[in-house]
């Protein structure tokens, strides 16, 4: 039986679906280069000689590539050659690349579905299937032959999260490279009445020259990209078929560590051979609507989330979305994003979805209609509290939807609702939203939603979220300025929105030169400039900061930066201080990145300015330190099968006054990826936290962690694959967890709860060992 709470939601949400499923598609396109149907599937080997034989000869060829960068509009410095034919089933396109400096970068690595390549050579498919130049489909491979997939939303860039079952396959040559694609027609969501005009961008990237060329000619120019694709059509008696999908996984593991659900009261959790099943299903309705499944769900297997410094943050830090089950379409259930100052305000951010047992999503595009409707459960908050409490073992309900409507070429409205029940209380946001093409360069945007929140602690709350963006760029010129106004009882729980009670000016600008010498590819300033003041009127936040971009051949990146940054903190923010309080710094910094070889990729940001202390021992007010933060990656490919990724992220304060360190934190991290075959590869994760805090000056204590993951991935394609996995993590907890009440095992109500040492101690390491097997049934 359906939970009270989520028959609710549905009851206000499928009024929605049933509204937009019989709406009119879009009209076809005319004045489209037209693809040919072929006799048979062509092969990789009819290219051989570097020209089409055989099926090849029959494909429509496309060689009037252009430069983007670093020379917009000018001819490539190396010859490409692209074919496009298609059957029944299939789209092929063959790449032909020329390289007359045999400079080729390729790696065989294995196929990561969140990240592209970095110091690699790779082709770019961009289809948008619908012709609504707003979302299109992403497909790279590199001359290797790996994969990689996203979808790309117009002004919001490409998300790699996704992917999709395709086929690949390339050969490097003594004249260059050539890749062969294959996308099956139901790996694709599109009208079969409208296949008379889909929207095409082909692309390739020369690494080492860090070139860009395009066919159609993208100019850096005009704003936005999709609405500068070529349009294609001939594509006849195709569909993507109603299909199904259906990946059902099985899942053995053994596993000890320490649970601190209960503060007070930390144990060890504990099994062997803890067996657990689930399954993910898919189902294409009226060809471009994707009706999504879930039951108890699993996510061992996704890669962990890249380090980032969490310490003295007095706001939430951002990690983005990897599960599989939320990323089909996940573009459609987002209104306009804006990344402004350092935080980054979204509606819907389903890692708030932490525990599912099951979901439900329904999206895609009818006509000028584009939906995403999104149910499930999340029982985290029933595990997250010890037994006893009132909220142990309950789960939560969300149920959130979105509605857009494409208006002319690039604009669109929109409508949102999102919803979270929990025992009798509930979460509920709604609102509008707008993306508007003003002209070739400039581009406005809208959001406004109100809240409605029932709060155990706060009771009734309503809350409103506007903001106002203007964005406009060129070949030389950027600018985005955001108007943003968020009251103090604004809630999303279903979304992430790190700071109410702000009105805010948001402010970025940069203008670069293109000298033409065979050095410097750019140079020019950017600035950032923030304003932001509560609904009192009281100033909050202000900075301004400044860098000189330079990027020199091969590969490098370097901008010097200086900062201004005033903080006031207030009685509400910090419980203790009597009267707002201001908090004056100044930085400077640099950041040097590049990849000037093909086994080599790094980047480094250095900077050294002030900050408000905010962990701070009982008793004592907030204090300015002096804060030391740098960050360095260095990408080893000592060959084309092994890859090393090394991170060391350091975060420093030393108390103004007392010129004594508050916090030493440390993050190490290698990844190490050795790939057997396409299919087979071993990844292994070390990484050390360590945390070194002086309790004279911080509430924060020291900690150490260090943690080793180990993961054999079979991998045939997306969805059918077989992990082999182990893991094992050191923490400095003493043994015994807990203060115990005297002679007993039991922890003493009255202590400190988990119990740390200096050290890190091996009697109290957690491990896990887990075996997961998943099958794709596509039919």
């Amino acid at each position: 039986m359906m939970p009270a709470p989520l028959s609710g939601v549905l009851v206000r949400l499928l009024g929605f679906v049933l509204a937009f499923l019989s709406l009119a598609p879009l009209a076809a396109f005319a004045d489209a280069a037209k693809i040919p149907h072929l006799s048979k599937p062509p092969r990789l080997e009819d290219f051989d000689t570097m020209h089409p034989t055989g099926p090849g000869a029959e494909m429509l060829r496309t060689g009037d590539f252009t430069q983007n960068f670093p020379a917009d509009g000018k001819p490539p410095t190396e010859k490409t050659d692209a074919y496009l034919g298609y059957d029944d089933l299939n789209l092929y396109i063959v790449f032909v690349c020329w390289d007359s400096k045999k400079g080729v970068r390729g790696s065989l690595t294995n196929r990561e579905p969140s990240t592209p390549f970095d110091s690699d050579d790779f082709i770019e498919v961009n289809l948008d299937t619908f012709h609504d130049q707003r979302h299109a489909f992403v497909f790279n491979v590199n001359p290797r032959g790996v994969q990689a997939d996203g979808l790309r939303t117009e002004g919001q860039g490409t998300d790699y999260s996704w992917d999709t079952l395709w086929n690949s396959r390339a050969r490097i040559t003594s004249e260059g490279y050539i890749i062969w694609v294959s996308i099956p027609f139901r790996s694709l969501r599109f009208h079969p009445q409208d296949v008379g005009g889909w929207g095409i961008t082909l692309a390739r990237y020369i690494a080492r020259n860090d070139e860009s060329d395009f066919w159609p000619a993208v100019s850096a120019k005009l704003s936005g990209f999709l609405n500068q694709e070529a349009t294609v059509s001939g594509l006849e008696g195709i569909s993507p078929g109603r299909n199904m999908q259906f990946i059902p996984y099985l899942e053995s593991k053994s596993f000890r560590t320490v649970n601190t659900r209960d503060p007070i009261n930390p144990f060890y959790s504990t099994a062997v051979f803890q067996g657990r099943a689930g399954l993910d299903g898919k189902i294409v309705l009226k060809d471009s609507l994707v009706l999504d499944g879930t039951i108890n769900p699993d996510f061992a297997q996704v890669e962990s989330d890249q380090p980032q410094n969490v310490l003295n943050q007095r706001f939430e830090v951002f990690f983005p979305e990897k599960r599989p089950f939320f990323l089909e379409n996940s573009n459609f259930f987002e209104g306009p994003t804006i990344a402004y100052g350092l935080l980054q305000s979204r509606l819907v951010f389903t890692r708030r979805i932490a525990d599912p047992k099951y979901g439900l999503r329904l999206s895609g595009k009818e006509g000028p209609w584009n939906l995403g409707f999104l149910f499930a459960n999340d029982c985290a908050p029933g595990h997250l509290v010890p037994p006893g409490d009132v909220n142990y073992g309950k789960c939560a309900t969300f149920g959130i939807g979105r509605v857009s409507h494409d208006i002319g070429k690039q604009s669109s409205v929109g409508a949102m609702y999102t919803d979270r029940e929990f025992n009798g209380t509930f979460n509920r946001v709604g609102g509008v939203d707008g993306t508007f093409t003003l002209n070739k360069n400039w581009n406005a945007s809208y959001r406004g939603y109100v809240s409605s929140t029932l709060d155990p602690a706060a009771g009734y709350l309503f809350g409103q979220h506007h903001e106002a963006v203007l964005v406009g760029s060129g070949l030389r010129f950027a600018f985005s300025v955001t108007y943003l106004d968020i009251t103090p009882n604004f809630r999303t729980e279903t979304g992430f929105v790190p700071r109410t009670d702000q009105r805010a000016f948001y402010h970025y600008g940069h203008f670069y030169w293109h000298p033409k010498n065979k050095f410097i590819l750019l140079h020019g300033p950017e600035e950032n400039i923030t304003q932001l003041w509560d609904h009192s009127g009281t100033t909050l936040q202000q900075v301004v900061s400044f860098d000189y971009a330079f990027e020199i051949k091969p590969n490098l990146i370097i901008a010097p930066i200086i900062a201004y940054e005033s903080d006031v903190l207030r009685p509400v923010d910090f419980p203790g201080l009597t009267g707002n309080r201001q908090y004056v710094q100044d930085g400077f910094g640099i950041v040097f990145r590049g990849s000037p070889k093909r086994w080599l990729r790094w980047s480094t940001r250095i900077f050294r300015d002030g900050t408000p202390v905010v962990v701070t021992p009982p008793g004592q007010m907030p204090y300015t330190g002096d804060e030391t933060a740098i960050t360095q990656t260095v990408g080893l490919k000592p060959f084309s099968r092994l890859q090393i990724d090394n991170t060391y992220i350091l975060e420093r304060i030393v108390n103004g006054k007392a010129h004594h360190a508050v916090f030493n934190s440390h993050i190490i991290r290698t990844r190490v990826n050795y790939q057997f075959t396409p299919q087979l590869s071993l990844r292994v994760i070390g990484q050390y936290n360590g945390l070194l805090a002086n309790s004279n000056y911080t509430s924060l204590t020291t900690q150490k962690n260090l943690n080793f993951d180990v993961l054999l991935t079979y991998l045939v394609h997306p969805g059918t694959a077989v992990y082999v996995g182990y893991n094992s993590n050191l923490e400095n907890v003493d043994p015994g967890l807990c203060v115990h009440l005297p002679g007993t095992n039991e922890c003493d109500p009255n202590g400190i709860g988990l119990v740390r040492t200096r050290n890190l101690l091996s009697s109290n390491d957690g491990r896990q060992i887990f075996v997961k097997v998943s099958y794709l049934f596509r039919r």
